[in-house]
């Protein structure tokens, strides 16, 4: 006998899914923003800084671009408070862990983009009498978010689908509600088509969604 699809426990437990919808972009947005900051701070300083400062800052993104997130994800969760004393939830260290993460990698996004900023753009600064800090708020940072927000987009893309890693520490997110309904009505086959979908259908809405921003962003150039 064939195994035949029923998908109405699934829609019975549907607020699992869409709750663990919910916290997924909760952590994805919350995880970027800390990762921004995080990574426009290092690219800066990686790009003015002296030999020493980049040796460090590069260390730092080769090892956190060559670990698996579910090791750091581990590391950050189990390892990090025996070793020091610290308590936090789950769900503020999955946070810790991805904004870390997307850090490293906007590490190289951002000093890609300040370092394709147009000669000709910092000097029209300078000849203006604006000062180094001027030309960094006001030339090289505008000019390089223009050009790094389709990676930007990208990597939030990304992150959002990373946030499933969140269920091996037990993050109610997407991925750990649809556990939940397999281990509970053993409907592995619509559990996962739905949960699919549901990833499918949002992923493609934040492409739209920040494509429509980048637009923006040309038009206004």
């Amino acid at each position: 006998m064939g195994y035949a699809l029923n998908f109405n426990l699934i829609w019975r437990h549907f607020d699992k899914l869409w709750g663990g919808l919910l916290l997924s972009l909760e952590l994805a947005v919350i995880s970027i923003a800390i990762g921004i900051v995080i990574g426009l701070v290092l690219a800066v300083w990686y790009v003015s800084a002296g030999r020493a400062v980049r040796a460090a800052i590069a260390a730092y993104v080769e090892f956190i671009r060559n670990v698996p997130l579910i090791l750091l994800v581990y590391l950050v969760f189990y390892g990090l408070p025996t070793v020091v004393d610290l308590a936090y939830s789950a769900q503020t260290s999955f946070i810790l862990t991805l904004s870390v993460y997307s850090g490293a990698y906007l590490v190289e996004v951002f000093r890609s983009g300040l370092e394709a900023v147009p000669r000709g753009q910092l000097d029209a600064g300078k000849a203006i009498g604006l000062t180094p800090w001027q030309r960094l708020v006001h030339v090289r940072l505008p000019t390089m978010l223009r050009i790094t927000l389709p990676a930007l987009s990208n990597t939030f893309i990304s992150l959002f689908k990373d946030t499933s890693i969140a269920s091996v520490i037990s993050v109610p997110e997407l991925t750990y509600g649809a556990q939940w309904i397999n281990f509970n009505t053993f409907r592995i086959v619509e559990v996962y088509l739905v949960t699919t979908a549901m990833y499918l259908f949002t992923g493609y809405a934040l492409l739209f969604a920040l494509r429509l921003v980048e637009r923006r962003f040309r038009a206004a150039r």
